[in-house]
C-alpha cells in the first residue's frame, strides 16, 4: 500500500466493514423476510394439494363453499408456532360457526405433523409441504442458508376462492383474535357471497 493510503488504513477498513453488515444485513432480511411476491387480497387463492397429519391428499378446492384461514408456519414443535396452534384451536368453534375451516402449512412431513396434533391436541388440518412448493407458491419461503422454514403468513380465502386478507407479519400469540375480528368484518360486509 502506498504511503499515501497507510495512514487511512483504519478508516478503509472501518468503511468496508459497514458496507459489509449492511449488504449482509439486507440479504439476509429479504431471505427471512419473504411475501413480497404473495397471493393479493382479490386474487384467486393458487390451488394445491398437500398430504395431511393423517398422510391423506388434502386440496384447497375441497373447501369450496368455506372460508378458509390458510397459514403457514415455521416448525412442529416450536414455541411460536405451539402458541399459535393453540389459539387457532381454542377458537376452532368460533371459526366453525362462521363457516370457517383453518389449515396450517409448514415443511415437515405427516409424521411430524402427527405427533405435534396428538401431543398439543389439535384437530385442524396440518399438510406437510416437504417440497416447499406450496409455501413457495405462496412467497412464504424463509431461506435460513442451509435449511428453508414456511414463514409466518396466513391467508383468508373466502368461500369462492379469492384472496381477502392477507396478514405477513404475523404476532402468534393474537393472531387468532386478529382473523376472527377480520373474518367477522368481511362476512358483515358481505365479502364472499
Amino acid at each position: 500500500m502506498s504511503k499515501k493510503y497507510q495512514g487511512n488504513a483504519p478508516m478503509i477498513f472501518v468503511f468496508l466493514t459497514i458496507i459489509t453488515v449492511i449488504l449482509v444485513a439486507a440479504v439476509g432480511y429479504r431471505a427471512v423476510r419473504a411475501g413480497d411476491k404473495a397471493p393479493a387480497v382479490g386474487s384467486t387463492a393458487p390451488d394445491f394439494t398437500l398430504n395431511s397429519q393423517e398422510n391423506k391428499p388434502v386440496s384447497l378446492h375441497d373447501f369450496k363453499g368455506k372460508w378458509v384461514v390458510l397459514y403457514f408456519y415455521p416448525k412442529d414443535f416450536t414455541s411460536g408456532c405451539t402458541v399459535e396452534a393453540h389459539n387457532f384451536q381454542r377458537d376452532q368453534a368460533q371459526y366453525e360457526a362462521k363457516n370457517a375451516a383453518i389449515i396450517g402449512v409448514s415443511m415437515q412431513d405427516p409424521d411430524s405433523h402427527q405427533k405435534f396434533c396428538t401431543k398439543e391436541g389439535l384437530t385442524f388440518k396440518l399438510l406437510a409441504d416437504t417440497d416447499s412448493h406450496v409455501s413457495s407458491e405462496y412467497d412464504s419461503v424463509m431461506n435460513m442458508g442451509v435449511a428453508k422454514l414456511s414463514a409466518r403468513h396466513t391467508f383468508l380465502v373466502d368461500p369462492n376462492g379469492v384472496v381477502q386478507k392477507v396478514w405477513l407479519d404475523v404476532k402468534p400469540e393474537k393472531h387468532s383474535a386478529e382473523v376472527l375480528a377480520a373474518l367477522d368484518d368481511l362476512q358483515k360486509n358481505g365479502a364472499g357471497k
